[in-house]
């Protein structure tokens, strides 16, 4: 119940059809070459479609196609299969032409597995058919004088190709039917009647002996009289007409500005002659074929073409003239302006036949856009540092103008946008910025308050020198180019330099070891740091304000003290040195020693920085006072006895003066005097002595070469006995008083005893 039918076909086209099939939701078709390998063709349809087309085929091929019915579920609920074969390929026309005023014949190269072929005139609306085995066909029944629409299509038993291209042909004229009588025994009169376009005729005549020559006349009109015959002779009588030339058609070649004019030929034409007129200008060319090119034209101009045929009996009539336009000119007054950074304006003057304008740039990046238009100006966006190759094309129906003056256009170079500060200083700024497009030198300007300061260079950075400190000044990168000068739009940046260097105006002592250091400020903004640089190494302090303290430093060292400004912008250069010195250490060590009664040694460890001293020990009683280079010092005039204050001032080469203060000292308790000895016995001596003071205690040494002898009498008593004393000998007797750490004195007086 399911069946497929074929209702055309095609060279690479099947038409099929089918009933619709109860239950089906699709159609699926396929086809596959029977004599070809590998070639198949498969269609899928929706239920609502009964015909379907196999396109893509190959021409002269037997297929075998087969239809199934699916159901939603993509069962098969029927199939068939047919076998057709594809018509041949389509012919292509060599040439078409007529002999005779009714028929033209074709001639084409034979298509393969065409076992016939069919040809079509075409008039209008009328159709004439004829089918032919083989090239050439003729097609005939058809009408004088007329053009004709030629076509062929191939068949086989599978269908007929699709129409060939198209050729024009044009029928003959219809033949002169003639009458003929002889008024008089030497002339003959021939007339006819009016042939269907028909411009001309040409009338031979010959006796029919073959004797004498051939007369042949031609005329417009439709009569014509043969005079000087010889009586009583039969001649033969032919005469055919003739035509002008018809579909003229023009052709323009605009790259050669010349134009192709082309024409069907006509009945007894041996030469044709092309004229172009335009105003005072007239071009020609001659030709014996029915085609010839006409050189020289100019742009912007309207050419009238017409054609004129000739033989030997005359020219036919002009052909009405056929208008021919060339293509435009090229634009001229071409002008470019950057109306605003980023835009050009093209401008141009229109061109005679110019219908429409297309402008095309060209950057130097390789980059090309156009603007198409009716208007004399387009607007074209551009980039800064490009240079731009301009050229204006005029079109219309004839083609494009001739190529005119190429322009070119450089924009302005590109500004710096990213410059920025990588070195401040109180006087200097250095700017460097990435290299931008199109730019050939780079001119910094720096504007302060009172000064512009200027810097030109090829590379990408500058270096602005001679600024004032602790200014702020607004920078611009300009860019240069020799094509377009300077970039004037170029963004400004603000950029501060550093403050000035401070001026150091007093430093003063606040305690022993905390100096304080004043300067004058100049910049509310910055901070402010002093450095102590010596050899004991380097102190700081900072302030916002105009002065700080240094802390801590070492005695006896010498500064070079200067100070810096900082802020945001950066640093100052140092101020200048200012030098500091600390006054000198004191001796950490000080030792005093009782030479005599009234002398006493007094040494000290070196003070760092000190060059001399001075030691003083003061008493109630006196002081005594001693000044020198070296570490030591013997003060006299000491009285015994007696609790001194120990002071020492130690003075740096430049008279600083370091104030020590140590521990009291009291000198020894004096030497007893009047010491004399009585003997007591053999071996036995009483030493008396003048105490210097009742509370002393006093000591008697008795040294001897045989032993020493000491005696320590009772608190109060001044006198001492010493018993057992070898005799034979000489003592040495020394009477002292008792020391708190149990010394013993040497400097009191000696007695010598024997």
């Amino acid at each position: 119940g399911f069946s497929v039918s074929i209702y055309d076909v095609t060279s690479r086209s099947i038409y099929l059809r089918w009933p619709k099939f109860s239950g089906a939701s699709s159609y699926r078709v396929s086809a596959t070459a029977v004599n070809t390998v590998g070639h198949s063709l498969l269609a899928h349809f929706s239920d609502v479609t009964l015909k379907g087309t196999l396109t893509s085929l190959i021409p002269n091929t037997i297929y075998a196609i087969q239809a199934e019915a699916i159901d939603k579920n993509g069962i098969v609920l029927a199939e068939t299969r047919i076998m057709q074969s594809t018509a041949p390929d389509i012919p292509v026309i060599d040439q078409a032409y007529s002999k005779l005023s009714n028929s033209i014949t074709v001639e084409w190269r034979a298509v393969p597995g065409a076992t016939s072929y069919l040809l079509t005139a075409q008039d209008g609306d009328s159709f004439i058919e004829t089918v032919v085995t083989n090239s050439p066909g003729t097609v005939t029944g058809l009408k004088p004088a007329t053009l004709y629409r030629i076509t062929i299509r191939s068949i086989n038993s599978g269908g007929k190709s699709q129409p060939s291209p198209f050729r024009k042909a044009k029928t003959v004229l219809a033949a002169p039917v003639l009458s003929v009588s002889s008024p008089s025994c030497d002339s003959i009169a021939v007339s006819w009647k009016a042939v269907y376009m028909a411009a001309g005729f040409s009338v031979s005549l010959m006796r029919s002996d073959g004797l004498g020559r051939m007369l042949k006349e031609t005329t417009t009109n439709t009569s014509l009289i043969f005079t000087n015959l010889d009586p009583g002779t039969l001649y033969t009588i032919k005469a055919y007409a003739w035509n002008a030339p018809v579909d003229v058609q023009v052709a323009f070649s605009s790259g050669a500005l010349k134009a192709i004019v082309s024409w069907m030929p006509t009945e007894g034409a041996l030469t044709y002659s092309v004229t172009a007129s335009s105003g005072l200008s007239k071009l020609k060319c001659n030709t014996s074929s029915a085609s010839c090119m006409v050189p020289l034209l100019q742009c912007g101009s309207e050419y009238y073409v017409s054609v004129t045929a000739y033989n030997d009996a005359g020219s036919s009539k002009p052909t009405d003239a056929v208008s021919l336009k060339t293509i435009p000119c090229a634009p001229v007054n071409i002008s470019i302006e950057e109306d605003e950074p980023g835009h050009l304006l093209v401008s141009w003057s229109s061109v005679n036949f110019g219908h429409y304008y297309v402008v095309f740039v060209k950057s130097d990046d390789g980059l090309e856009v156009h603007c198409n238009t009716s208007h004399t100006q387009c607007h074209f966006q551009s980039d800064c540092g490009f240079t731009y190759f301009i050229s204006v094309f005029a079109y219309n129906k004839a083609g494009q103008s001739p190529l005119g003056d190429v322009f070119n256009y450089t924009t302005a170079p590109c500004c710096p946008s990213d410059f920025r500060a990588v070195f401040v200083s109180s006087d200097t700024v250095q700017v460097t910025w990435a290299p931008v497009r199109g730019a050939e030198m780079y001119e910094t300007r720096a504007v302060g308050w009172s000064s512009v300061v200027l810097c030109n260079d090829t590379a990408a950075a500058c270096t602005l020198s001679a600024l004032q400190c602790n200014t702020q000044y607004n920078i611009t990168v300009y860019s240069f180019s020799e094509a377009r000068g300077s970039n004037m739009s170029c963004a400004s940046k603000y950029v501060a330099t550093a403050p000035c260097s401070p001026e150091i105006k007093n430093i003063s002592k606040e305690a022993l070891s905390a100096i304080s250091v004043h300067w004058q400020s100049n910049n509310e903004e910055a901070t402010y740091v002093v450095t102590a640089r010596g050899e004991a190494g380097l102190w700081h302090c900072a302030s916002s304000g105009n002065s700080c303290t240094l802390i801590n430093l070492p005695c006896g060292s010498a500064f070079s003290v200067s100070a810096i400004a900082r802020s945001p912008a950066g640093q100052s250069l140092p101020s200048y040195s200012v030098p500091l010195e600390t006054a000198p250490c004191c001796p950490s060590d000080l030792i005093l020693t009782q030479v005599t009664q009234s002398v006493t040694n007094i040494s000290w460890s070196v003070g760092m920085g000190a060059q001399t001293y001075v030691t003083t020990l003061e008493s109630p009683k006196g002081q005594a006072k001693c000044h020198t280079l070296q570490n030591y010092c013997l003060l006299g005039c000491i009285t015994c006895g007696t609790n001194y204050t120990v002071s020492l001032k130690a003075i740096s080469e430049t008279g600083l003066t370091s104030s020590c203060t140590y521990q009291g000292y009291s000198s020894s308790a004096c030497c007893p005097s009047g010491v004399k000895l009585y003997r007591l016995s053999n071996n036995g001596i009483r030493v008396y002595w003048r105490a210097s003071d009742e509370t002393i205690n006093y000591n008697t040494h008795l040294h001897g070469s045989k032993g020493n002898f000491t005696c320590t009498p009772r608190s109060g008593l001044s006198h001492c006995d010493i018993t057992e004393i070898p005799c034979g000998d000489v003592y040495t007797v020394v009477v002292s008083p008792v020391t708190d750490k149990e010394l013993k004195l040497t400097f009191c007086p000696k007695k010598i005893y024997s």
